[in-house]
């Protein structure tokens, strides 16, 4: 099976030439995923709807390839704020409750400043049961 590429449609994905997720088999790789609306370009102030949003955007990818949260092995999160560690891991505790993927999150600058958050993901088709 030759690997799919799947779009946002974002202007940067043309720039930097990368997939929001790129599927191989039944393997799923999702690109950083920050908390822009997509549809309208904005981004909230607020970190935990930040992050909300990236989970909107990672849900829609992941059932646009046939998967689901369950399906999650691995997630990296980014955050700029070392206070900001506790919000964060509520939604992201929420959001894997019963799943638990394995978990990098490392505090580090993002490309914009408004960017406090940033989480990519790989997950395998059925592998949640």
């Amino acid at each position: 099976m030759a690997r799919q590429l799947l779009t946002s449609g974002s202007k940067f994905e043309d720039l930097a030439s990368f997939s929001r997720a790129v599927i191989d088999g039944d393997w799923i790789f999702m690109s950083g995923t920050t908390g822009f609306n997509t549809a309208t370009g904005e981004i909230s102030d607020d970190v935990v709807e930040q992050t909300e949003q990236i989970f909107r955007i990672i849900e829609a990818t992941l059932e646009e390839a046939n998967s689901s949260l369950a399906d999650v092995l691995r997630v990296g999160v980014y955050i700029v704020d070392p206070d900001d560690l506790i919000p964060v891991c509520e939604v992201v505790g929420r959001k894997f409750d019963g799943i638990r993927p394995a978990n990098t999150t490392v505090c580090t600058r993002l490309a914009r400043p408004e960017m406090k958050v940033e989480i990519e993901i790989m997950a395998r088709r059925g592998s949640g049961g």
